[in-house]
C-alpha cells in the first residue's frame, strides 16, 4: 500500500510539547471498564493527557466527554489515561490481539501506517461529509490518508516560522526579508557586525532539515520534495540539489551559530533567548516562551517577533507555504461494535477541541479558528490568521520517510551542514535510499 506523502501540510518528534511524562492508571467519566453500561451504548477510548502532567488537555477532553454525555445521554464515553509511551506500548500490545479501543490517539504517516495496513483504522470519510472538512487548516488532512482515503483526525498542528528579535533588527536599520535575496542581505548585515544570524542545534539533525525543506519549497514547489519521497519524483530533481545548494552557501556564508552541528536544539535555543543570535527557526510549540510563560521576562517577549520563510526568487513555491505538521488525532477501530456512534462522537470531539484547545491550553488545533472572538497573545492571532490562509502545509521530511531512509536522511543533512559532502552527493545519497527501499 502506498503511503500518500502530505503536500499542503509533526514527532512530537512530530508532537514537540506534548510528549507528556507520568502515568495515569484508567479513569474517565465512567469508573465501569468491563463493557457493561447497561442499556447505554459503551464507546471506549484511550488517550494520552492524564491530569498531572497535561491538566489543560485532560481537562478539555473530559469537559467535552460530559457535554456529549449529557447531548447524548443514551452514550457512556469511558476512558483509559496513559501517558505518552505508555500509550504508545499499551496500542501495541492491544493491536496485536485486535482489541483496540473504539476510538484513541494515534499519530500521521509512518506511525500510523502499520496499522492502516492491518486494516485496525477505520476510514473517516463519511465523518468529514456534511461541513467538517472546510474546518480543517487546508491540507492538515493529508498526513492522514493512504491512497486517498483518511484513517485518523488531526487535533493539533505545528509549523515553523522564523524567529527574530525585533531589537537586534532595529539596532541594524533591517527590515523583515519578503524575498530571499532580501534575507541573505539581512544574514550578511548581521555577521558584518559581528552578530551570529542564526541558531539551530544540527545534533539533533532535524532541525538542520527545516531549513533544507524550506528551501526545497521555494524553489521547486510544494510537490517536489514529496514527489522525492512517495518516488512519483526523483530526489535528484534539479530543484532539489539546487536547495542543497543554497544551504551550503548559508554554511560558507557563516550563517549559522559556531558550533552547531554539535548543539542540540536546547542548547541553540539557548543563543536566542539569550539574545546572541537575531533569528532562531522553531515550531509553534515554542510560542508560549514568546507570549505567555510566566518563566520568560517580559521584557525578551517584547523583543520577539516572527516571520515567514521569504519567497525565493524564480522558485515555484510561495511565502505562504508552510513546513511543519499536524500532531496526535483521533482514530476509530475498525473492529468496533459501535462505530457509527465512535464516529458521532469524534466529529464532536473534533470540533469541541478546535474551540477550546488554543485559548486554554496554548495547543494550536488543526481546524480554523476564528480570531476575530478569542482573547490571545498577538502573536498567536497572527500565526493562526496565517495558518487560515496557508496555501500548503508540508510535513516534515523524515516524518513522511520509512525509519530508515528518515536516518539517511538526517545523517546526509548534518553531512551538508558540515560540509562533509557536496550538493549533488547529498540528493544522490537520499535518492539511492529512497530507490532501495522501493525493490
Amino acid at each position: 500500500m502506498k503511503k500518500k506523502a502530505f503536500s499542503a501540510v509533526a514527532s512530537l518528534a512530530l508532537v514537540g510539547g506534548l510528549v507528556l511524562g507520568g502515568c495515569s492508571s484508567s479513569s474517565g467519566t465512567s469508573e465501569d471498564s468491563s463493557g457493561s453500561g447497561g442499556d447505554k451504548t459503551v464507546v471506549k477510548m484511550m488517550h494520552l493527557w492524564p491530569e498531572g502532567s497535561a491538566k489543560a488537555q485532560y481537562t478539555i477532553v473530559n469537559d467535552i466527554i460530559k457535554n456529549y454525555e449529557k447531548e447524548h445521554p443514551d452514550v457512556d464515553i469511558q476512558t483509559e489515561i496513559l501517558a505518552n509511551e505508555q500509550y504508545k506500548e499499551k496500542i501495541k500490545v492491544l493491536s496485536a490481539s485486535n482489541e483496540l479501543p473504539d476510538l484513541g490517539i494515534t499519530w500521521a504517516a509512518g506511525y500510523m501506517q502499520p496499522f492502516v495496513e492491518g486494516n485496525m483504522f477505520a476510514p473517516l470519510d463519511d465523518v468529514l461529509d456534511g461541513g467538517l472538512k472546510e474546518q480543517f487548516v487546508p491540507g492538515t488532512l493529508e498526513a492522514f490518508q493512504t491512497d486517498s482515503k483518511t484513517y485518523g483526525l488531526p487535533l493539533e498542528l505545528n509549523i515553523a516560522p522564523v524567529y527574530y528579535n525585533k531589537e537586534i533588527f532595529k539596532k541594524y536599520n533591517l527590515e523583515v526579508p519578503k524575498t530571499y535575496d532580501e534575507f541573505l542581505k539581512v544574514v550578511k548585515t548581521l555577521k558584518d557586525n559581528d552578530v551570529t544570524p542564526i541558531t539551530v542545534g544540527n545534533k539533533d539533525r532535524w532541525t538542520g532539515s527545516m531549513w533544507y525543506m524550506y528551501l526545497a519549497d521555494r524553489i521547486g514547489g510544494p510537490e517536489t520534495l514529496n514527489n522525492a519521497i512517495n518516488r512519483t519524483g526523483s530526489f535528484e530533481d534539479p530543484a532539489l540539489e539546487k536547495a542543497a545548494d543554497e544551504l551550503k552557501k548559508l554554511v560558507d556564508m557563516d550563517a549559522f551559530v559556531k558550533g552547531y552541528n554539535g548543539f542540540s536544539n536546547d542548547e541553540a535555543k539557548g543563543y536566542f533567548m539569550n539574545e546572541q543570535a537575531a533569528m532562531y527557526m522553531m515550531g509553534t510549540w515554542e510560542l508560549p516562551n514568546y507570549t505567555t510563560s510566566p518563566d520568560v521576562a517580559q521584557d525578551f517577549k517584547d523583543k520577539v517577533g516572527y516571520f515567514k520563510f521569504p519567497a525565493y526568487e524564480g522558485g515555484k513555491g510561495n511565502i505562504d507555504s508552510f513546513v511543519g505538521g499536524p500532531g496526535v488525532g483521533l482514530f476509530v477501530s475498525e473492529a468496533s461494535k459501535v462505530k457509527d456512534e465512535t464516529k458521532d462522537f469524534v466529529s464532536y470531539l473534533v470540533q469541541e477541541w478546535g474551540k477550546r484547545s488554543v485559548t486554554e491550553a496554548g495547543v494550536i488545533p488543526a481546524t480554523k479558528v476564528d480570531t476575530a472572538n478569542t482573547e490571545l497573545a498577538q502573536m498567536y492571532i497572527d500565526i493562526l490568521n496565517d495558518l487560515g490562509n496557508a496555501s500548503n502545509i508540508t510535513l516534515y521530511a523524515d516524518v513522511q520517510m520509512s525509519a530508515r531512509v528518515a536516518d539517511v536522511h538526517l545523517n546526509q543533512i548534518q553531512a551538508l551542514y558540515g560540509g562533509e559532502i557536496s550538493p549533488k552527493e547529498f540528493v544522490k545519497a537520499q535518492e539511492e535510499a529512497l530507490a532501495a527501499e522501493k525493490k
